[in-house]
């Protein structure tokens, strides 16, 4: 296990800019290439570019979009857009199915996309019915079209897998392809029937193969002490079966500088930008180390720690990038032993 006898240096990059306002972005490898999926994305005005020159008033959006990461973490290249003039538009990414008596107002907050063994994804999604609460966790299919990232079939038959009432919201808090083995991991909050202040803020955590991601009778899942069971979803909630306890929305990567796996995110209800370690994913994971606090934008809230691992393999320095106010802000984490 490590612990923290450590040098911490951090230096704000910049914020990203584009022609609209997105909430949470999380990144996931697909064929050799990262991509960002976010949470709601706010159009700019018509023919505006940047967001600090955007007029007041509320000009459209989508609860959920994709980008394409570079080589500069403050330029993304906006996937999927439609056919608005003098400025192109993304559209969403995870569909709404009137089916499921969904409309565009649903939100499907996704974490991280993943490579499933034959070449095609995965993406782990919460359906917010808003008013109505959360419906559920669930799995999309994803496939690369025209060059695009595309999610082609969600499963279940109303969309998710995992009611949000009666199991973990698995993949909303984060969602992990781990490069050591053959699984795909997701972590999700206690179900909502779980209401009082401690038992709500617990975590825990599921796994299954890439190349079984498509299969929910192939998902394992962690009774804590009991260890994993496979086809056998959580029916006991609390501290013997939980991994986590009140965590932010964040994401996990490997380090190859300190040979640990590395958990990014933010302090809850705060603007600490937070790591913790472990040398497994089922833990016990180290005392988080703040290396950045965040100065929130008008008042509003920060959020969501991103990983931007493939900015440098060797795991001296973290990328990391974070939801302030609508607007996604970065850092770079310099890294001694």
């Amino acid at each position: 296990m490590l612990y923290y006898a450590t040098l911490f240096t951090s230096l704000l990059t910049g914020s990203v800019l584009a022609n609209k306002n997105q909430h949470e972005s999380f990144t996931g490898e697909l064929q050799g290439k990262w991509y960002a999926v976010y949470g709601d994305t706010l159009w700019c005005a018509s023919g505006v570019t940047d967001p600090a020159s955007d007029s007041d008033g509320f000009h459209g959006m989508v609860r959920d979009a994709v980008s394409l990461m570079t080589d500069d973490p403050l330029v993304v290249v906006d996937m999927h857009l439609n056919d608005d003039t003098p400025v192109r538009h993304q559209l969403q990414f995870v569909p709404f199915n009137t089916a499921w008596g969904e409309d565009n107002t649903y939100g499907f907050g996704g974490t991280s996309l993943f490579e499933t063994a034959d070449g095609a994804g995965g993406l782990f999604y919460l359906v917010n019915a808003n008013d109505a609460g959360l419906k559920g966790a669930g799995v999309a299919k994803v496939a690369l079209v025209n060059g695009e990232p595309t999610v082609t079939q969600r499963f279940g038959d109303n969309g998710y897998w995992w009611p949000s009432g009666s199991t973990p919201r698995y993949g909303d808090v984060a969602a992990f392809q781990d490069p050591r083995s053959e699984y795909v991991y997701a972590w999700g909050g206690a179900p909502t029937s779980v209401t009082d202040s401690i038992g709500a803020q617990y975590v825990y955590l599921l796994r299954v193969k890439a190349a079984d991601v498509y299969d929910l009778d192939r998902y394992e899942y962690w009774w804590g002490p009991d260890g994993w069971k496979t086809g056998q979803p959580l029916t006991e909630f609390g501290a013997q079966r939980a991994v986590a306890w009140f965590i932010g929305q964040g994401q996990i990567v490997w380090s190859e500088f300190y040979e640990c796996y590395i958990f990014v995110h933010l302090s809850p209800g705060g603007s600490d930008v937070l790591l913790r370690t472990a040398t497994s994913l089922e833990g016990p994971w180290t005392p988080d180390v703040k290396v950045y606090t965040a100065t929130p934008i008008d008042g509003g809230l920060t959020y969501a720690g991103v990983a931007h691992p493939y900015l440098d393999p060797s795991g001296q320095t973290l990328t990391i990038s974070y939801t302030n106010n609508n607007h996604i802000e970065v850092l770079k984490v310099t890294f001694s032993k």
